[in-house]
């Protein structure tokens, strides 16, 4: 009778009892929530200056495994280069304008009228300055990255050859990118611009 019991004892302890694999497995992730930041390791401290006088200071960087794409006047061909090898990027406006606006002037009818409207154009060329002294001058095109040194939202910078702005904008309006300084000193340097600029509104307000 008593091994009755004790066998019965043993099935009910081996019922309730969770498997040894479901312990040990890991909880469940969904792949649709929100995934960790994951720090990048090809970012590179420096500054962006804007047309407006704005300063951007923070850590650059490409989207991973690009390159910046310049064609390279001189040599008469388009050259890829990596972010690392690069000093500073300086850009100069080539020629800017108005250009007006023009539409149909009815369906299925070949003749354009002016809308009266216009928006501002830019044509720019763009120099690069590598570590070891070297010049790439040329039209360029690249998205160059920014995590802002004190935080916040990531910002995208688009460096092309041609730009347009809003219709019925001005010139003066059509904010583009005037020069990259990459390194610590460059960030050193612009932070201390930054901090400068921050004073001498604060004295004008007294």
């Amino acid at each position: 009778m008593h091994w009755r019991i004790n066998l019965l004892l043993i099935l009910f302890a081996l019922l309730g009892a969770a498997p040894a694999s479901a312990q040990q497995d890991p909880p469940a992730i969904n792949p649709f929530g929100k995934q960790p930041n994951q720090q990048r390791e090809d970012t590179y401290p420096g500054c962006i200056d804007l047309s407006d006088g704005t300063v951007q200071v923070g850590k650059l960087y490409l989207t991973r495994d690009l390159r910046l794409k310049i064609y390279d006047e001189s040599l008469k061909r388009q050259r890829d280069v990596p972010l690392r090898v690069v000093e500073s990027i300086e850009c100069k406006v080539q020629k800017e304008w108005l250009e007006k606006e023009w539409r149909f002037k009815a369906n299925a009818d070949n003749e354009k009228v002016y809308t009266g409207r216009s928006y501002p154009a830019r044509q720019y060329t763009h120099t690069i300055t590598l570590h070891d002294g070297s010049k790439i001058s040329g039209p360029m095109s690249g998205i160059i990255y920014m995590d802002p040194y004190q935080g916040g939202e990531k910002q995208r910078f688009l460096m092309h050859k041609r730009q347009k702005g809003e219709l019925s904008s001005r010139l003066d309006e059509l904010v583009y990118v005037k020069s990259i300084r990459l390194g610590e000193s460059a960030l050193r340097e612009a932070l201390s611009r930054q901090q400068d600029k921050a004073d001498d509104r604060s004295s004008r307000k007294r």
